[in-house]
């Protein structure tokens, strides 16, 4: 597959249940915990719902019909100061590797950036590994503890850039 026939966009109500497969095939290849992460979010159900308020966004990775990825931005959930959750971003393994991480990172932070919001945060599992090196690439820096209240607290790596 090459990269220029792969398209990154908002997503649209046909690719909501492409995209919660692709999600869950991912952690399930990932060995992720089923609860305690994205893996039970109702949201992945209705994406194209939930993302369509103000200061959110979600973007799927597209191959022909096909949904290889995705990522969001939300404004962080039960807490206090303008702070994104960067949410859900998962790669088919027929994604990786063609630098769209990198792109997709960019389209969610110059989203987070026009929104408005003055951090971005995210939480991750310590095995996934090229998934932290991207975040540290782009500037997200560990940080000790959650922030908010996500619901995911099988996730165990928090993550904080400045805007």
């Amino acid at each position: 597959m090459r990269k220029d026939t792969i398209v990154i966009r908002e997503i649209e109500a046909k690719d909501n249940p492409k995209i919660t497969n692709a999600i869950r095939t991912v952690l399930i290849e990932m060995g992720v915990p089923k609860v305690g992460t994205a893996y039970e979010d109702s949201a992945l159900d209705c994406m194209l719902e939930t993302y369509s308020a103000p200061k959110k966004t979600y973007f799927v990775v597209e191959s022909g019909n096909e949904i290889i990825g995705g990522a969001g931005i939300s404004p962080l959930d039960n807490y206090e100061g303008n702070v994104c959750e960067l949410q859900k971003m998962y790669f088919m393994p027929e994604a990786r590797g063609k630098g769209l991480g990198t792109e997709m990172m960019n389209k969610c932070l110059n989203f987070a950036r026009a929104a408005g919001f003055d951090q971005c945060y995210l939480e991750t599992l310590p095995y996934m590994n090229d998934a932290r090196k991207l975040y540290k690439r782009v500037g997200f820096e560990s940080i000790d503890e959650p922030m908010g209240d996500t619901g995911h607290y099988s996730c165990t790596v928090w993550m904080l850039k400045d805007l």
